[in-house]
């Protein structure tokens, strides 16, 4: 991992889904993150393909990725394989959503 891409997973964990007040970190949303030459792609999910929010999230994640010294360009890819479940969610956002 570079240093950037470290750098990049760091902030987004200020990216909150809006529904669930987590970040998309710990929310267990973010697959990947690849940095070459300043240009960033963030390969991520969201917890169902319909998401009303996907625009804000989309929106969110490019406006602290580009807030970023060195990045140039960060471009945001959504997957749906393997899909989202609970289990990817950090210890921390289980316990806040009242997962045992």
């Amino acid at each position: 991992m570079t240093d950037l891409e470290a750098k990049v997973r760091a902030a987004l964990k200020k990216v909150f889904d809006p529904e669930l007040h987590i970040n998309i970190v710990d929310l267990g949303l973010v697959y990947d993150v690849r940095e070459e030459g300043g240009v960033v792609e963030v390969e991520m999910t969201l917890t169902s393909p319909g998401c009303p929010l996907a625009g804000v999230i989309d929106k969110d994640v490019k406006m602290v990725v580009m807030k970023i010294k060195g990045v140039k360009k960060v471009t945001l890819e959504l997957i749906w394989d393997p899909p989202w479940t609970a289990e990817m969610m950090s210890d921390e956002a289980k316990a806040e959503l009242g997962f045992d």
